[in-house]
């Protein structure tokens, strides 16, 4: 049985000979609190107890175990406990690339990006099932790599037919303003100045910041932050320095990094450092 630490404490598993793909395991989620974030990646888990609150975008729901949820790369959301109750669960986060050319592979067009998920949150029993099959076994040290890959293919290939991914909808933007979130990536590590991202994508300081924030769902200072954070995650799963990481990412040192990283991935970069 869990230790209370134990369960508190997030699982993070990797796999050198499987890079396109990484897992996380919470067993008590009550104490694991996220700022609403996004990631560069394909998001996908499943509740495996309790109850919890979910945003996607615009979208809020309650929902329970047996829930699995999706985000598709750059969607702003968060999980959060409910009320305080004990709840759990598996998140994977999935390579962009190595999905397009699964879905393409499957069929879907060579000329297009990632096919989007409509659906954000499915009751799918057997979608939940093998979401939960394929994380023990990714996670049991005798299963080999061939072994994994394998389920991997299988199970995201039966995603794609279950939930027939549909073109994702363009943003309804000024393009200027994916300069501004182009530049903020770019050189998320720099101390970027709200003139300087106004004089590259031609824009006014008023416009940006009211823009921006409806757009992209955070405003230019979070996308900022969050930017800096998926570089600290990437240098991170190589096994860097955490005080050295947290520099070239722009942060003012490794206690800030530690704040940062924790609010809005309900983690530290030391565990997130460490792989199961």
């Amino acid at each position: 049985m869990a230790t209370e630490d134990q369960a508190t404490t997030p699982r993070f598993w990797r796999d050198p000979a499987l890079p396109f793909v990484e897992a996380r395991d919470v067993l008590d989620g009550r104490q694991l609190c996220y700022a609403p974030h996004s990631h560069e990646f394909f998001s996908i888990g499943a509740i495996t107890r309790g109850r919890s609150t979910y945003l996607n975008e615009k979208a809020r729901e309650r929902i329970g175990a047996g829930s699995v949820v999706l985000m598709n790369p750059g969607d702003v959301h968060a999980c959060n406990p409910l009320d305080g109750q004990p709840w759990s669960y598996r998140m994977f986060y999935v390579d962009v690339a190595w999905l397009t050319e699964l879905q393409q592979q499957l069929g879907f067009s060579r000329n297009q990006p990632l096919r989007a998920f409509a659906t954000i949150l499915s009751q799918d029993v057997q979608l939940y099932a093998g979401l939960n099959r394929l994380y023990d076994l990714l996670s049991d040290p005798q299963a080999d790599s061939l072994h994994k890959h394998c389920a991997l293919l299988d199970f995201f290939a039966e995603l794609q037919q279950r939930l027939d991914p549909a073109p994702a909808k363009p943003r309804k933007d000024n393009p200027r303003l994916r300069l501004a979130a182009e530049l903020i990536r770019e050189r998320c590590t720099e101390a970027l100045k709200l003139e300087d991202i106004c004089a590259a994508a031609g824009l006014s300081p008023s416009y940006l910041t009211r823009s921006f924030r409806r757009c992209y769902g955070m405003t230019p200072h979070a996308y900022l932050i969050n930017s800096r954070i998926q570089y600290a995650q990437a240098r991170l799963r190589r096994g860097e320095a955490i005080a050295e990481v947290a520099l070239t990412a722009g942060f003012a040192d490794q206690a800030h990094l530690q704040r940062t990283f924790k609010q809005l991935l309900a983690a530290t970069p030391g565990q997130y450092r460490r792989s199961a």
